[in-house]
């Protein structure tokens, strides 16, 4: 082979990521549709669990009530799915629970009108009912932003150089949730991250019947492997005389999911009881709201290149932003303790599996309405150590935080400016939430710390968003230093042809209301 002169060397930027089997408006055959659509509801099921087991007992709640939560979280998650991508931005999406909601709720759970209750249900009951009131009013904020295309408005000051740190950290910023949850039982964790990565990257090119059977269900492949593996230890006695936590990290049958659900059981709006109000949480909820607009602004981004689409116009973001409103007033009317936002994780499963297919995830959300009725089924597959979703974490977080360093392509990197920018903006993402994370650990509560509880949760749960803290500094910046003069290097000219919709003659095919829709509202 010829050397390659320097000068040769070129990757010309792509609009659209290469090498995808399936983009945003092909589909695999019913069959291969389907079973991506199980694979995208397993991984799913990881935050659907995690969120309830974690605030359900400090509610006072007992495991009936556990179950009745995660089933209604995973219920709601397929029907904002199903919104999301027929009304909303229309891509690939799965729209879960989200964790930037924990920290108002945690103050709601703690605060001292509901603690003094002394029946462990009634407080549970009384809490869940404060948290779905702070909810229903705080969805206001993404309601508005998005319908009223204000939010439209705001992307407009958004360049490539601006939204590498945010849709980066949109990964990078869950590192928590990944090996330091895998180091909590290594026996399971570590097996499955090794076999995740060897099943969907070294041994992809393995085919049966000309079908790449290991690279599409890579991850099902090694959860069943190892789900297997774990309940062995389990049922053999290897954690009998292990520490409480350990046990559950590690055993398969410490949820008490199974035998808690029941066998049918449909959600249903102020199932809990009416919600009560006060101003105070609403306020502090709105942190959660605002945090979960610009999460899932960055994924939404991801989305788009992993599902070999152009970036959503400012139209259609503010509009799926709006859904995402929608979303999140549906969670507090029906009760999920929990907000929504994008699922990182299922973002990520598009790039491993290379189906950026809109129709998978459709088939995903209704495997969860499906299974969030049917209890007992359901809880089986919920009852997955928490660990085995942590080490695919590893990879999938990884891979959407690739795909925000991927916009670098549209810009000039050899600028100091630019450099600046991204490193700062990057360094204080992870550094500050850190140290919020950090002095809440220490002092068990957050660095804002006054009189006033709703300004303490409000300020508290923006600067633990790695996301949150990077728009606001690169948007800043690069809005700010020279923006003038360097239109070009920050990848303006790129950019431009898809702020509005008709900017680019692919975003009809991606981006058009279905059923005819786009005649009463359309785009700008």
């Amino acid at each position: 082979m010829d050397p390659v002169k320097p000068e040769e060397i070129s990757h010309p930027p792509m609009d659209q990521l290469q090498g995808l089997e399936y983009c945003i408006d092909s589909n695999p055959p019913w069959g291969e549709a389907i079973a991506l659509g199980f694979e995208h509801y397993i991984l799913a099921l990881g935050t659907a669990v995690m969120i309830p087991s974690f605030l359900v007992p400090m509610m006072g709640g007992d495991d009936g009530d556990k179950v009745r939560v995660v089933q209604t979280l995973l219920f709601l998650q397929g029907v904002n799915t199903l919104l999301q991508t027929l009304f909303g931005t229309r891509l690939p999406t799965v729209i879960g629970g989200s964790y930037a909601f924990m920290v108002p709720i945690i103050s709601i759970i703690h605060d001292s009108s509901l603690t003094r209750i002394e029946d462990p249900q009634l407080r549970f009951l009384s809490t869940m009912r404060a948290v779905q009131g702070a909810i229903i009013v705080a969805s206001s904020v993404q309601i508005i932003l998005g319908f009223s295309q204000m939010w439209a408005i705001c992307s407009r000051f958004f360049s490539p150089i601006g939204m590498v740190p945010v849709i980066a950290l949109t990964g990078f910023g869950l590192f928590n949730r990944g090996f330091p949850v895998v180091g909590n039982c290594v026996e399971i964790g570590l097996p499955m991250l090794i076999l995740f990565v060897i099943f969907s990257q070294y041994l992809k090119n393995f085919e049966f019947r000309q079908f790449p059977v290991v690279e599409r269900f890579a991850l099902l492949i090694a959860l069943i492997i190892v789900w297997a593996y774990a309940h062995v230890l389990t049922a053999s006695g290897a954690y009998k005389h292990r520490p409480h936590q350990t046990q559950v990290n590690c055993r398969t049958d410490m949820s008490n999911l199974i035998s808690s659900a029941p066998w049918i059981k449909i959600p249903y709006p102020l199932q809990w009881g009416a919600p009560s109000f006060d101003a105070g949480h609403a306020f502090a909820m709105m942190a959660a709201v605002l945090v979960s607009l610009i999460e899932s602004t960055g994924a939404f981004k991801a989305a788009a290149r992993l599902a070999s689409a152009t970036p959503p116009p400012p139209h259609v973001l503010s509009r799926g932003i709006g859904w995402q409103g929608i979303g999140i007033l549906l969670n507090g009317l029906f009760g999920t303790l929990s907000g929504s936002s994008v699922s990182v994780e299922n973002i990520g499963l598009l790039g491993s599996t290379r189906v950026g297919s809109r129709r998978v995830i459709q088939i995903s959300a209704g495997f969860m309405i499906f299974f969030s009725m049917l209890g007992k089924f359901g809880a089986l597959f919920a009852s997955i150590p928490f660990t085995i979703f942590a080490a695919v974490y590893c990879v999938l977080f990884g891979l959407v935080a690739s795909v925000g360093l991927s916009f670098l392509q549209f810009t000039n990197m050899n600028s100091l400016r630019n450099l600046f920018i991204v490193g700062v903006s990057l360094f204080l993402g992870l550094s500050i939430p850190e140290y919020f994370r950090d002095f809440s650990m220490k002092a068990l509560h957050g660095p804002a710390h006054t009189n006033a509880g709703w300004f303490n949760d409000f300020l508290n749960t923006i600067f633990l968003s790695s996301p949150m803290v990077a728009l606001m500094v690169a948007v800043f910046l690069d809005n700010t230093l020279d923006y003038k003069e360097t239109a070009r290097d920050r990848g303006l000219p790129w950019w431009a042809k898809f702020r509005t919709f008709k900017g680019d003659s692919r975003n009809e095919e991606f981006y058009t209301l279905p059923f005819n829709l786009n005649r009463f509202f359309p785009p700008s």
